[in-house]
């Protein structure tokens, strides 16, 4: 939730009391006429005196919060078009550099890729991940190598990927046979489909991740939502230290706190049921058999402690079942509304599988338009709308600009994959731009990066879009669907809902039909 929006609801939810009624207004009020007391549209000579990028008018102390909005992406986009590609915004005393274009971002991710290698920290990242211990957040050096390198070499391979296929056939045939039940019970009964497919995610990831015993745990279900809604949060305190009051006000210490204490006893429920049910060298091994053992290894290159565990369980938990779970939503969202692609889509995938009793993973390597399906959605919705924000280690020079030393820097991909420069009718739906084109999620000129670029990219591309193919590929290749109720000249809704991810505000509800071969 961006931090203007916390001060917003607080006051929402306390217009009607008085003074009297709630003690903590007189400061709350006291500090807010402050600010617009000491409207001061100046910088410091320091600043007045370096060739900074263009900034809109800010205010002191809080400096650019409040033109954060609900959707700070499309805030962005929105300034971007009246100030350019790169500006300079200030979430209190803190530089924040907004990055809208691909050329741009090509100089971050690779040109200057080192220097804008590290992670900033927040309240959030800190109380759930120690605030440096994950792939995500780590800082950029020996450490951060050596954890990308276990995910790369190990735990998401290709050759682990396959070794888990039946893991996510199964789930996903469970998936099928209930919709194909709920087809027996009438022509027009609602399916919640984001629901389903979440209840697939969240049974197989676990599995392949954390072991057999925990997949179809309902105990944590709403953790990875919990986490991913919370791990964007901008609190007071990551403004100014000495405004972690407002948190307390606001309820967002709180919230943060209380996800936090249920997201560390997850874990260590999970790190104690392996290590009281340790694996010999020749049984199968889930992700974290695979962490303990390189923490029991004396030849490790570093120590992995038992809060480095804690956090790359907990990367590879949330972070996958919240990017499927939202990817998923505005892929069926997205062919739904454009019968065409969807038409076209089914076409593919029934003459790919035929006649089979099942839709082998292997059959999905040859559905050409449904990859581009996936990328196209992802282009036009990237799971992140905004990068996860990098750190500058020194000052430089982008674009003529001097850029300070630990400024935080704020892709904008949803804009960039939004750019009519870049892109022909960049807010239309169409997969065939994708058809014999080169590029790709890991293209060098950064222009589609739903994934992120450079050294920070995110390591599990392939296993995501794995994933996702396979699920979209079951629901479109045993049924047809349609709106409930036999809606004519209706779409599904695609509001966007306010959170660190892109998440659609409202579940995809449709009615299956059960398909005839």
């Amino acid at each position: 939730m961006p931090l203007s929006q916390a001060v917003l609801q607080w006051f929402e939810k306390h217009q009607h009391e008085t003074l009297l009624q709630h003690s903590l207004s007189v400061p709350l009020l006291l500090f807010c006429s402050i600010v617009f007391l000491l409207w001061i549209n100046r910088g410091s000579r320091s600043e007045k005196s370096l060739n900074l990028p263009p900034s809109p008018p800010k205010l002191p102390i809080i400096g650019h919060l409040l033109y954060l909005g609900k959707l700070p992406h499309r805030s962005f986009l929105a300034l971007s078009e009246k100030y350019g590609p790169i500006m300079l915004l200030y979430f209190g005393p803190t530089p924040a550099l907004i990055v809208s274009s691909a050329e741009i971002c090509k100089q971050i991710m690779k040109t200057h890729d080192t220097i804008f290698a590290n992670r900033p920290t927040s309240s959030a990242s800190k109380a759930f991940v120690g605030g440096d211990l994950d792939v995500g957040f780590a800082p950029y050096g020996e450490y951060w190598r050596e954890i990308r390198k276990i995910f790369v070499t190990d735990l998401l391979t290709a050759k682990r990927r396959e070794s888990f296929k039946f893991v996510r056939e199964e789930e996903i045939g469970k998936m099928v046979s209930i919709i194909k039940q709920s087809c027996l019970e009438g022509c027009d009964v609602t399916v919640d489909v984001s629901e389903l497919v979440a209840t697939v995610v969240r049974n197989f990831i676990p599995r392949i991740a954390l072991g057999e015993s925990w997949g179809r745990t309902a105990k944590y279900a709403d953790l990875p939502k919990l986490v991913a809604e919370n791990l964007g949060t901008i609190t007071f305190e990551d403004v100014l230290p000495s405004l972690k009051w407002l948190d307390v006000l606001t309820g967002l210490d709180k919230r943060i706190k209380d996800v936090a204490k249920t997201v560390h006893q997850f874990l260590d429920e999970v790190i104690d049921d392996h290590l009281s049910s340790r694996k010999g060298d020749d049984e199968p091994r889930d992700f974290v058999d695979t962490l303990l053992a390189y923490q029991r290894d004396p030849a490790s290159a570093i120590e992995l402690t038992r809060e480095s565990l804690k956090t790359i369980v907990l990367d590879m938990y949330v972070g996958g079942i919240d990017m499927l779970n939202t990817s998923f939503e505005w892929v069926m969202t997205e062919v739904f509304n454009h019968p065409n692609v969807m038409k076209k889509l089914q076409k593919e995938i029934r003459e790919v599988v035929g006649t089979k009793s099942k839709v082998d993973e292997n059959d999905i390597t040859r559905m050409d338009y449904l990859h581009c399906v996936i990328k196209e959605t992802l282009r036009v919705h990237p799971t992140l709308a905004l990068l996860i924000p990098r750190l500058s280690s020194a000052s430089t020079t982008i674009e003529g600009y001097h850029i300070p030393a630990k400024t935080r820097v704020y892709i904008n991909a949803w804009a960039i994959s939004r750019d009519p420069k870049i892109w022909d009718r960049p807010e239309e739906f169409i997969p065939e731009r994708f058809i014999d084109n080169p590029i790709d999620f890991k293209s060098q000129e950064f222009e589609f990066t739903p994934f992120g670029g450079g050294r920070r990219m995110c390591p599990a591309v392939s296993f995501a879009t794995n994933s996702l193919e396979a699920v979209i590929a079951n629901l479109f290749y045993w049924f047809d669907w349609k709106l409930p109720n036999d809606a004519k000249d209706m779409k599904l809704d695609t509001t966007e809902a306010s959170g660190a991810t892109l998440h659609k505000k409202y579940p995809v509800l449709l009615a299956p039909i059960a398909h005839t071969f």
